[in-house]
């Protein structure tokens, strides 16, 4: 694939941005990624986090972070402090921290002007009357009975409401725009609800509480945003902004859609991910598991591998679904230049060198990471005793396998050839342990008489092995599309085997692996130390990504 860092992206959002900086619409280029603090930040928020700090970054601007903290029955410090440290992870940091709860007089100072305009409205039917007069795609709404007060009553109303004479659902603000609209979003949106919750920024100074649709436009203006960015769910609500700001005569910025973030086996609904959490289907919003930002980075996701993907995916006029293999292309092809490389075996079966010296160990030189020469090499102990991962032998093999069998020589990576000289087995037939002589010349895997081998096998000496945790992660559900299945619920399709959890046999120097460190366990998987769960001496290792393996794509080739 192309760098992308090579040639500037360009697309529909950034040629909007390049004509207005050119035309002198706007000087200084201003954006905004402005999450609602009530959840935490999942794979879809990574591409607008990277679309808005990015292109503010690539015409020379800014961008703010904002929390449209305006709903107390869902907002939490605790995420608003996660979302900061979510966005730092992905590399960016914002020029300008605001929220939307520092605007609430503004906002309803203006609120107040609406009124006085006539523009706006107190309402006092009841929510179910209300959506059953708004009417629907083909039939106008209907007026509310309170809809022609005059704005002396409105205002007094609005008062009132503010100063928590009335209680929760007895009463709205509404625009009053035109209830015969095509666009159901400019039938008359509330403005207010009254809500006599203490909110987590503002303490218990209000009762009363902006919509989306109402602050989120005047937040952009207070903030001199030139160019609001947001997924296409938004552009019906684009008129709306605009009638807001226009009726305001205040400053407008331009709110331009893009797709939103689609991933196969990914699901990005707040709704259903609660589902999953409250249920118990998962072990919290950070299970490694999870599409959301912290799932990610427990399970090894590399920040800058999901900022290369949401560049590479682009900014589309139209969603589509992105193959979850495209997402992994990037996350293997940085973790193959970057992880070290250790010996792990996660289903041991035991090889014992029948012509190795009693109690001898051998120091094995092995290289830590073959794509960068400044990680070095390590020592990794060779003994007689050694475990190897079953699938690695076989003792009635097909013509396309090449590893272990009787008969057979092969190299242990980094140590010798060995050749295969028989089988122990158990009384119920299954193989305990495998016998094989060693060729003391080939020490590092190389024949001085210069032959060859068709294979080569890990291993670990079973004297110095390290007995470890290891989860071995796959996706959560079982199809690309767990919610495109009509009659079925999204949660039929959880998969049983998206975690698998195995008692390995790990190179000793794994034992010091640090928090978070991520390794490539040869032949088998990247894998990353928990930092959850792991203690010192003592890891846990989750499996990040697989490794291609040749030999599994001619089995399944074959129908194996």
């Amino acid at each position: 694939m192309t760098d992308a860092a090579a040639t500037p992206p360009t697309d529909f959002v950034r040629d909007r941005v390049r004509a207005d900086q050119q035309s002198g619409k706007v000087k200084h280029v201003v954006t905004r990624f402005p999450p609602e603090p009530n959840g935490y930040l999942h794979v879809g928020h990574a591409k607008a986090i990277c679309t808005s700090f990015g292109i503010a970054a690539e015409f020379g601007g800014k961008c703010n972070l904002r929390m449209d903290d305006t709903n107390p029955e869902a907002e939490d410090q605790e995420y608003v402090d996660a979302i900061q440290e979510d966005v730092r992870w992905l590399g960016f940091q914002w020029d300008g921290l605001y929220y939307a709860a520092d605007y609430f007089d503004q906002l309803y100072r203006w609120a107040e002007q609406l009124v006085q305009q006539g523009d706006a409205y107190v309402d006092e039917q009841d929510a179910e009357t209300m959506a059953k007069n708004r009417g629907t795609v083909t039939s106008s709404g209907t007026a509310s009975p309170f809809r022609n007060r005059s704005p002396a009553d409105n205002l007094l109303l609005l008062r009132r409401m503010k100063n928590g004479e009335f209680q929760d659902g007895t009463m709205v603000l509404r625009a009053k725009i035109d209830l015969a609209h095509n666009n159901l979003n400019l039938r008359d949106p509330v403005m207010y609800r009254i809500r006599h919750l203490p909110h987590q920024r503002a303490g218990a100074s209000w009762c009363i509480y902006p919509m989306y649709d109402w602050a989120h436009g005047q937040s952009d203006s207070i903030e001199g945003i030139t160019h609001s960015l947001c997924t296409l769910e938004f552009e019906h609500h684009r008129p709306l902004y605009d009638w807001f700001c226009d009726k305001l005569a205040i400053y407008k910025p331009q709110q331009i859609e893009f797709a939103r973030l689609n991933v196969e086996y990914l699901l990005t609904s707040k709704r259903k991910l609660l589902q999953l959490v409250e249920g118990g289907h998962v072990d919290g919003w950070d299970d490694p598991r999870m599409p959301t930002l912290r799932g990610m980075r427990r399970r090894g996701f590399p920040p800058e591998a999901l900022v290369a993907f949401c560049k590479h995916v682009g900014l589309a006029k139209f969603n589509s679904t992105h193959e979850y293999a495209l997402l992994d292309h990037y996350v293997r092809d940085y973790l193959n230049k970057t992880s070290l490389r250790r010996m792990a075996v996660l289903d041991p079966l035991k090889l014992v060198i029948e012509n190795w010296p009693s109690g001898q160990v051998e120091m094995c030189e092995a290289t830590n990471n073959p794509e960068d020469a400044s990680a070095g090499t390590r020592l990794v102990p060779f003994t007689g005793e050694l475990w190897i991962e079953r699938e690695d032998f076989q003792e009635n093999p097909p013509k396309d396998f090449f590893r272990l069998s009787p008969g057979r020589e092969v190299r242990l990576r980094s140590g010798f050839f060995v050749t295969c000289t028989g089988i122990d087995k158990a009384a119920d037939g299954t193989i305990t342990a495998v016998r094989c002589t060693y060729d003391p010349a080939t020490r590092g895997g190389n024949a001085p008489d210069g032959r060859k081998v068709k294979a080569t096998i890990h291993w670990v000496s079973t004297a110095h092995a390290l007995d470890a945790e290891v989860h071995v992660l796959d996706h959560l559900f079982t199809v690309p599309d767990p919610q495109g299945h009509e009659g079925k619920d999204f949660l039929d399709f959880l998969s049983p085997k998206s975690r698998v959890v195995r008692r390995g046999k790990l190179e000793p120097s794994l034992k010091d692996a640090a928090a978070g460190q991520r390794f490539q366990f040869e032949r088998l998987a990247y894998f990353v130390c928990d930092a959850k769960t792991s203690t010192k001496g003592a890891p846990v290792f989750l499996r990040t990504t697989t490794l291609k393996d040749s030999y599994q794509k001619t089995q399944k080739k074959a129908g194996g």
